[in-house]
């Protein structure tokens, strides 16, 4: 019943994709998406390249199934962009504002520029190239076409994920071989190059841009955002989709390396506690919202280039994650939190929203009567 285009294309059971959550998707999860019959994703992001081979090799000590890893291609990390470029006045604004928040969680105050971050991404690609996992999926970057030949040479899928039509005509031309729809109520950052001047260039709903992108391309579509159980599932597939790809829900189960205060808050929200800033990190992401975005975004305080914002706040998360105040911690979920009310396994996710797939198919004649 679920054998769809992405299923023979990956050598997977079911067409359900686990997202590569930075911070949320570890070995252990992704070998239990794995195990159940979906595709599991490592997270690479800012993880360095001995790190990221052993957590590739320990994918593969736990499953032998097909599994990915994630990396963003984004121009703000190849080469990170230097604090320096940034000017005392919007430096000394943004310091002032995160240090009422450094006041509040009682860490040292301070007005210095932040580090630039380490330049990880071509490392990462040469590991995943070396590595050769059976899927590299890419987010907020555009895929090079010789990339994308490389990765075809040595037998690993190509899944890039887009949030727009243009992004997804470009992505399959360059070589993709699937490509994700990312749905404005998707969790985490927008899957753009660049920043866009507001968020609503790349927040447009998935019932809108899932049947554009799969008019658009020819090559199996994933549909992600605000999908958390099997009605999301048979609605994508109604639209085209040949699979799903599930974040939040995968933040709320067992194996998700996500600390226990982002897990209990998943499970108390409702679909209107997120929003879209750029507060956070320096780039448009959909997250829970609490002080640190609502006071942040209010006072009207600068917010520096995609990134550096992230390394300014860093010690604010770390303070926040260590007295386990959700308050001051970045977390990342989509619209389908309203969904999610239990702590499963992740294994135990993909065999719900298959379940619930068909009990939904098999009741759909009894409910639809068209004339």
């Amino acid at each position: 019943m679920f054998r769809t285009a992405l299923c023979e294309l990956l050598a997977i059971e079911y067409p359900i994709v686990q997202s590569g959550m930075g911070g949320v998707a570890g070995p252990e999860l992704v070998a239990e998406v794995c195990r159940a019959g979906g595709l599991g994703i490592l997270a690479g992001l800012n993880v360095p390249p001995d790190d990221l081979r052993k957590m590739i090799r320990g994918v593969r000590g736990l499953t032998d199934r097909p599994f990915g890893v994630n990396l963003w291609l984004h121009k703000a990390l190849r080469p990170p962009i230097d604090p320096a470029t940034v000017t005392e006045e919007t430096l000394r604004g943004v310091q002032a504002m995160l240090d009422r928040f450094r006041e509040r969680l009682g860490i040292p105050k301070t007005a210095t520029r932040p580090g630039r971050a380490p330049d990880l991404v071509d490392a990462g690609v040469a590991v995943i190239l070396e590595e050769r996992p059976p899927v590299f999926s890419t987010a907020l970057g555009a895929l090079e076409p010789r990339l994308a030949e490389e990765c075809r040479r040595r037998g690993i899928k190509v899944m890039a994920m887009v949030s727009t039509v243009e992004d997804a005509r470009t992505a399959a031309a360059d070589g993709a071989d699937v490509i994700v729809a990312q749905g404005g109520e998707a969790g985490g950052h927008r899957s753009v190059d660049g920043k866009p001047a507001s968020p609503e260039a790349a927040t447009v709903g998935l019932m809108a841009l899932l049947p554009q992108v799969v008019d658009a391309v020819r090559v199996p579509v994933v549909a992600a955002g605000g999908i958390a159980d099997g009605r999301g599932l048979v609605a994508a597939l109604a639209l085209g989709a040949s699979g799903v790809l599930l974040g939040t829900r995968f933040v709320a189960t067992r194996e998700s390396m996500a600390s226990e205060v982002y897990k209990k808050r998943v499970l108390e929200s409702e679909s209107g506690a997120t929003t879209v800033t750029d507060v956070l990190t320096g780039l448009w992401a959909r997250a829970l919202a609490n002080t640190f975005t609502r006071e942040y975004t209010e006072s009207g305080a600068p917010v520096l280039p995609p990134l550096v914002q992230r390394g300014a706040a860093t010690d604010v998360y770390l303070a926040a994650l260590k007295q386990g105040d959700p308050e001051y911690s970045p977390m990342m979920a989509g619209q389908s939190v309203g969904l999610i009310r239990d702590l499963p396994g992740a294994g135990e996710v993909v065999e719900s929203v298959i379940r619930e797939a068909r009990a939904v198919l098999e009741a759909l004649p009894r409910r639809v009567r068209l004339a």
